[in-house]
């Protein structure tokens, strides 16, 4: 696929000038969502635009990332073989290489590394050659700040990277709880009824402030008419 020179309205794309081309490495905070990094996270951004480059790293706040950026076509191939990456974003279309050879450099030089692929030009035809690369999943720009970062850390998380911390986790199943019993019209009396809890005792799961056994969350799921399956899935979704 030839490449096309792309351009970049500044409603899409609004961050300051990005500065030189050899940015330092940066690393941002992650406590805010209460997610916790497994070890060092590296992440490896490729784009010809420098101010794209900029945007993702601040859009990746606050995470605590390695992150290094190459908006250079030239000095792509070499970081690519400087170290390894657990996730690779790139721009689809570069000036000056072909899309599948990027593509394939990732493949060979970062065989463990996800890929995410964010493009000015979407078409059948490159979402099928990301398809086939097996990319983790493909963005168009402009692409929302907030999806690049909820793709990101299920990424992440499902390399097992990412960790939700245990208080983060008892506010997210509080929360997922009793978003479920107000839909279903119960009352917090209602459900210990159900559940053969205590009405105290499920407020204070409901605010995060106590753990539930597993007993206790099976309890809670048949009361509200769900498998713990799904009462986790949902607060997936919430990340």
């Amino acid at each position: 696929m030839a490449s096309t020179r792309k351009r970049h309205s500044r409603n899409e794309l609004s961050p300051a000038s990005a500065g030189p081309e050899a940015e330092p490495t940066a690393e941002v905070d992650t406590a805010e969502l209460g997610l916790y990094s497994v070890g060092e996270v590296r992440l490896l951004v490729l784009d010809d635009d420098p101010s794209v480059c900029k945007l993702i790293r601040s859009a990746l706040a606050p995470h605590k990332f390695v992150i290094d950026v190459v908006s250079e076509p030239a000095r792509m191939e070499a970081q690519l073989r400087a170290k390894s990456y657990h996730l690779v974003i790139l721009d689809y279309v570069i000036p000056g290489l072909e899309s599948d050879q990027l593509l394939g450099w990732v493949r060979e030089l970062q065989p463990d590394a996800s890929v995410l692929v964010i493009t000015a030009f979407p078409s059948i035809d490159s979402a099928l050659s990301c398809l086939r690369a097996r990319t983790y999943d493909y963005l168009t720009k402009p692409f929302q700040v907030d999806e690049l970062r909820r793709l990101v850390t299920r990424c992440l998380e499902s390399k097992g990277l990412l960790r939700l911390s245990e208080e983060a986790l008892r506010e997210a199943l509080g929360m997922a709880i009793r978003e479920r019993r107000k839909a279903l019209g119960l009352t917090l009396a209602q459900m210990a009824q159900r559940t053969g809890l205590s009405l105290g005792y499920l407020s204070q799961i409901e605010l995060g402030k106590n753990s539930a056994s597993v007993e206790t969350l099976y309890r809670i799921s048949l009361g509200l008419a769900l498998k713990m399956a799904d009462l986790f899935q949902s607060v997936q979704k919430t990340l």
